[in-house]
């Protein structure tokens, strides 16, 4: 297959197919005669692995320190990632990784929206104090709109 129908069969573009070749997530295809890159389906399924992985959260850069691995997930059914006696979230490798920036973000974000809902709501509904309550209704700020063409207003003190 030539460079567009390879991307068109796992879902990208071309461009990013040549991205993924230069960050080493592909091995180099062989070429045509004429000197066009031609894909085998064995790379078009490799490429269907990186999307799948960069869509459930990875980085390219996750991947590219296990990029010689990936072809073992084009396998059917995939191995799992990590080890089989390993407890639950303790994982370590790229996957380990993903899952601790992941659980810290979460975390970051539960501050962001306390935060918020305290300063909202007040304490008590951003803390529990109504334990099990639906939380105040949410009651949005009316938006002065002005036409594109109308000049800013001014700032005040």
């Amino acid at each position: 297959m030539r460079i567009g129908e390879a991307a068109a069969a796992a879902g990208c573009t071309p461009r990013a197919l040549r991205l993924y070749e230069q960050r080493g997530l592909l091995p180099p295809p062989g070429r045509t005669a004429s000197g066009q890159r031609d894909y085998r389906p064995a790379e078009v399924a490799r490429l269907r692995v990186i999307r799948e992985l960069l869509g459930s959260g990875f980085t390219i850069e996750d991947l590219r320190s296990c990029a010689d691995r990936l072809h073992l997930l084009t396998q059917d059914p995939p191995p799992r990632c990590g080890a089989a006696d390993a407890p639950e979230g303790s994982g370590s490798g790229v996957v380990g990784r993903r899952l601790a920036i992941l659980d810290a973000e979460i975390d970051r974000l539960t501050r962001l929206r306390e935060d918020l809902a305290r300063r909202a709501f007040g304490d008590r509904a951003a803390f529990g104090d109504r334990a099990g309550a639906d939380p105040p209704p949410y009651e949005p700020v009316p938006v002065k709109h002005r036409s594109p063409a109308a000049p800013p207003a001014p700032a005040t003190p």
